[in-house]
């Protein structure tokens, strides 16, 4: 099973041994094989860039998302599971296409203000509200997540961010909170965010999913926003994740982490690596001791060593 991004050839099961950017047992291999944790955080990612008015008149103006939002959502989650899963000569050559592509994306925003989406500020911003957006999802909505953990998962965040350009990736929660509150005062409401949680809702972006639980996603990203920022963004009761939500959404949630998929990016890049092909929905105790009985030691491009077949 094969994917195209660009002209490039996607096989998350092959070459044979190639290691991914991160290791097999990071926190990311746990977090990114679970779709409801992907879907409710890239959402909050996106309504948290949206805020900036540089970053929402780039990726409005620029992107085909109010025109094709089901193939820009594909494309998408597939350099996601790429930058996570995939060969890390494969992940870089997309990766750099991504980033050429943004080169040419600059331009104004209604009030005036020149933009471009190289600019470091907003790259660290969009890296750094992917992180946070697919890690909260979840510790809230699959299964809670130790301090250690969530630490380790934005640390870790910085192999892949590199790779788009980012300079400055935030080592914990507490630092994005940080970075959050220096761009906080030019965070607005927009209808673009209206538009753009409406067309989540609508179920556009993956038909294949019943409405209801569009709705209830849509919700959740927006639980996954401070108190006090989602009031900023004027993004009122509406929003509000009911009971029925969350209850919904944690069983979906744990369900999905539970489904073993043969052909799925995880399972195809655990069988490159010669992992069992259910290597990442394995506790983290079996998975030490898979490693550790077939003597490879977990590693990544820019950490230490490589996993062998």
């Amino acid at each position: 099973m094969q994917d195209n991004y660009l002209g490039t050839i996607i096989d998350f099961a092959s070459p044979a041994g190639e290691p991914a950017l991160l290791a097999p047992d990071s926190v990311q291999w746990r977090v990114y094989k679970n779709p409801i944790a992907l879907g409710i955080g890239g959402i909050a990612a996106v309504l948290l860039e949206f805020a900036e008015p540089r970053i929402r008149s780039g990726v409005w103006d620029h992107s085909t998302y109010k025109a094709d939002p089901i193939g820009r959502s594909r494309r998408t989650g597939l350099v996601a599971m790429l930058a996570c899963y995939g060969p890390a000569s494969v992940a870089k050559e997309v990766i750099g296409k991504v980033n050429r592509m943004h080169g040419k994306v600059k331009g104004e925003t209604p009030a005036g203000e020149k933009y471009r989406a190289l600019d470091p500020v907003l790259l660290d911003w969009v890296a750094a509200t992917a992180s946070y957006g697919f890690l909260m999802a979840y510790d809230r909505f699959v299964h809670p997540l130790a301090d250690a953990d969530k630490d380790r998962f934005m640390r870790d965040s910085q192999v892949i961010g590199r790779e788009f350009g980012v300079r400055h990736t935030p080592a914990n929660v507490d630092g994005f909170m940080a970075m959050m509150a220096d761009l906080e005062p030019r965070f607005e409401p927009h209808p673009i965010l209206f538009e753009f949680l409406d067309i989540i809702q609508s179920g556009r972006a993956a038909p294949g999913v019943p409405r209801f639980l569009h709705r209830a996603i849509a919700r959740a990203s927006v639980s996954l926003l401070p108190a006090h920022i989602r009031r900023k963004l004027e993004l009122g009761p509406q929003y509000d994740l009911t009971r029925l939500d969350r209850l919904l959404l944690r069983a979906a949630g744990r369900l999905a982490d539970r489904r073993v998929d043969r052909a799925s990016p995880p399972c195809r890049a655990s069988v490159r690596l010669g992992l069992p092909h259910d290597f990442p929905f394995r506790s983290q105790a079996a998975q030490k001791e898979i490693l550790a009985l077939r003597g490879k030691r977990p590693a990544a491009v820019g950490a230490l060593g490589s996993i062998l077949p």
